[in-house]
C-alpha cells in the first residue's frame, strides 16, 4: 500500500484575535512539523513533504460566544472562519488513533485560538484498505431481524438499570410477543454485580430462542458488552455462544481501537452507542462535530450508530439531528452502510415528520418510553410505532391512520401533540 501523495483534509471552525492566516498557520504547524520556533532540522525539503498546508480559509460572522479559557489577544480583534488543512498521509498512515493525534490532538490547547472545533474530514482510500467497516450494515441487520422492509422498530430496556435477570427475561418475552424488531441494554447496564452479563444472557436468550422456534423470527437483542478491551472478545463469545445476534459497545468508552479490535472478531452486528459524545460535541467552541466523528466510528466497524431523533430530550436541534442522519447514510469511501439509530424521546407521533425529512425507512427507531409508557402496554406501543411509520411511508396522513388504530390514537392522546 502506497501513501505517497495521499492526503487527509480536516475542516475546522476557529475563532482568533490573530490575523486568520496567521492563526491557520499556527494550527497547521503545531499539528505537523512545527514548534514555537523554526529549528535547524526543519528543512525546506522536510516541510515540503510533511508540513500540514492551509488549503482554504472562509471567513464567517463572529459567533458572539465566550472564548476558550486561556486564549490570548484583544477580543475586539476576534474573527471567525472555516479553515481546511491538508495533512500528508505519510505523517501518520491509515491509522485511526494516529490520525486523531494529527487532526484532533494538541490543537484544542492552542492559546492563539478562542474557538477550535473539528467539523469534517475527507479521508483517502488507504483507510478503506485497512478498515473493513461494518460487516452487516443495513442489509445484514434486516436479514437477522427478519424485517426486509419498513422502519426497524426497537426499544431500550426500561427501567434502564435495576431489573433482576428474571424480570428482564419476562419483559423481553412481552416485547417479543409484541412484535418488536430490536431490544437493547441501556448503556448504564454493563457487567455489574447486580445483573452480570452472563446472567442476563442466560435469562434472555432462551426466551428469544423459544419465540423464534414458535414464530420463525427472533428480535435482535443488543447486549451491552462494553468493558476493558481485553474482555471484549470473551463478552462477545458469551453472547454468540448462547445464540445472540447483536452486541453493543459504547464507542467513546472502549475507544476507536477497541471497536476495531471487536470488529475483527465479531460474528454479529455491533450496535455502536455514542455515550459521552456530548463531552466532545456539545460546545460550539471546542471539540469534534458529528460529521467528522461518525466517519471514524463507521471505519472502526459499527453496524448501527446513534444519531438521536427529532424532538429529542437532549441539546441537539432537529436540523443538527437530520444532518447527522444524512451523514451516516452518505457512502463513505464507497461503502460503509451503517444503520442510523434514532433515539431519545421518540414515539409514534414523530414518524411522519421524520420520514418527510429523511425519505427512507432504512433506520432503526428506538422508543423507550414511547413503547413502555404506552397506556395500553408495550404491545400497543410497538403497534403504534409500526402503524405510524407504515402510514408515513404510504403517504397516509397521521389523523387518518389514527382513526383506524386505537394504539396510535392512544399514543397521540398520551404523548402528543404529534408532528405530522
Amino acid at each position: 500500500m502506497t501513501t505517497m501523495n495521499q492526503v487527509v483534509r480536516a475542516t475546522y471552525l476557529i475563532e482568533t484575535s490573530l490575523p486568520l492566516e496567521r492563526a491557520a498557520e499556527v494550527l497547521a504547524g503545531e499539528q505537523s512539523t512545527g514548534t514555537f520556533i523554526r529549528v535547524a532540522r526543519e528543512t525546506d525539503d522536510l516541510r515540503a513533504r510533511f508540513a500540514a498546508q492551509v488549503e482554504r480559509i472562509e471567513e464567517l460572522p463572529p459567533s458572539g460566544l465566550s472564548p476558550l479559557p486561556g486564549s490570548v489577544g484583544d477580543p475586539a480583534d476576534r474573527r471567525r472562519a472555516r479553515v481546511t488543512l491538508r495533512f500528508p498521509l505519510d505523517n501518520f498512515g491509515p491509522s485511526l488513533p494516529n490520525l486523531l493525534a494529527a487532526v484532533a490532538g494538541n490543537l484544542f490547547e492552542l492559546k492563539e485560538l478562542a474557538a477550535i472545533k473539528l467539523v469534517d474530514l475527507e479521508l483517502p482510500a488507504a483507510f478503506a484498505e485497512r478498515y473493513p467497516g461494518p460487516a452487516f450494515g443495513v442489509e445484514g441487520t434486516r436479514r437477522l431481524m427478519s424485517r426486509p422492509e419498513g422502519a426497524m422498530v426497537g426499544t431500550i430496556v426500561k427501567p434502564s438499570i435495576g431489573l433482576p435477570p428474571q424480570e428482564l427475561a419476562e419483559l423481553v418475552g412481552q416485547l417479543a410477543e409484541a412484535g418488536v424488531d430490536f431490544i437493547k441494554d441501556d448503556e448504564l447496564q454493563g457487567n455489574g454485580p447486580h445483573a452480570p452479563l452472563a446472567e442476563r444472557v442466560r435469562a434472555v436468550m432462551p426466551v428469544l430462542l423459544r419465540h423464534a422456534d414458535r414464530t420463525g423470527t427472533m428480535p435482535m437483542y443488543a447486549f451491552n458488552i462494553t468493558d476493558d478491551i481485553g474482555r471484549l472478545e470473551a463478552n462477545h463469545d458469551l453472547v454468540v455462544g448462547a445464540g445472540g445476534t447483536c452486541v453493543m459497545a459504547c464507542i467513546n468508552l472502549v475507544g476507536l481501537a477497541g471497536v476495531e479490535f471487536l470488529r475483527r472478531h465479531a460474528e454479529v452486528p455491533i450496535h455502536g452507542h455514542r455515550a459521552m459524545f456530548g463531552a466532545i460535541n456539545r460546545s460550539a467552541q471546542v471539540g469534534i462535530g458529528f460529521r467528522a466523528w461518525q466517519q471514524l466510528a463507521r471505519l472502526s466497524g459499527v453496524d448501527h450508530l446513534h444519531t438521536n431523533g427529532i424532538s429529542n430530550k437532549f441539546f441537539e436541534s432537529d436540523e443538527e439531528v437530520l444532518d447527522s442522519i444524512a451523514a451516516v447514510r452518505q457512502p463513505l469511501l464507497g461503502g460503509y452502510p451503517t444503520v442510523p439509530v434514532l433515539s431519545s424521546g421518540q414515539w409514534a407521533g414523530l414518524a411522519h415528520a421524520t420520514y418527510r425529512a429523511i425519505a427512507t425507512t432504512d433506520v432503526l427507531v428506538l422508543a423507550g418510553g414511547g413503547i413502555h409508557g404506552h397506556p395500553d402496554g408495550p404491545a400497543a406501543g410497538v403497534a403504534s410505532m409500526r402503524e405510524a411509520w407504515a402510514a408515513a411511508e404510504a403517504g397516509v396522513p397521521l389523523a387518518t391512520a389514527a382513526a383506524s388504530s386505537p394504539a396510535l390514537q392512544h399514543a397521540i392522546d398520551t404523548f402528543g401533540p404529534a408532528r405530522d
